[in-house]
């Protein structure tokens, strides 16, 4: 059961809950909104304490998009395509989102991303590397976010090496 309060009738309580939810994450201007929207009626005030959290720099699209990219890239391995449709879905302007994503992936290689990423995959399968293990480490990859050429890429080169392995036991 959702909980919504819409109790708050003045601009500095709203501006205090704004505060509140700032001090336990991040939030687009789009997702701030969203969140002021379901405390209030009053469209002014939010409105106003929008445009107050803004001029104190204390929300930024461009800002909150660079450092949701750099997380996603760096911590969480994930490839360009699916930063780029979370930062959509928060309500992130394509023109920051590109931006973060240059300045991310200039720094990052996303081939290095995606081969820690399947090697840590690779850590969690028992058994031979068939065509249907395979697949779903493709799936899995296309998920994450990564280029579909990149990921057909890697699995070769895995099993390549696989091959080459089960030959040298032999």
């Amino acid at each position: 059961m959702a909980r919504h309060r819409r109790n708050v009738s003045t601009e500095a309580e709203l501006y205090a809950a704004a505060l509140r939810a700032l001090a336990r994450r991040s939030y687009s201007v789009h997702e701030m909104r969203q969140y002021l929207e379901a405390r209030t009626d009053h469209k002014p005030i939010v409105r106003a304490v929008l445009a107050r959290l803004r001029q104190q720099t204390l929300l930024d699209d461009a800002r909150y998009a660079r450092q949701f990219a750099r997380y996603r890239a760096e911590v969480r391995r994930q490839g360009r395509y699916r930063i780029a449709r979370e930062l959509r879905a928060r309500g992130v302007a394509d023109r920051h989102i590109e931006a973060a994503l240059q300045e991310i992936f200039t720094a990052t290689d996303e081939a290095v991303a995606l081969r820690a990423r399947l090697e840590r995959r690779l850590r969690g399968i028992h058994g031979p590397l068939d065509r249907k293990r395979l697949a779903a480490l493709y799936r899995s990859l296309l998920r994450a976010g990564f280029p579909a050429e990149l990921i057909r890429d890697e699995l070769r080169r895995v099993a390549r090496e696989v091959a080459a392995n089960f030959a040298e036991e032999d």
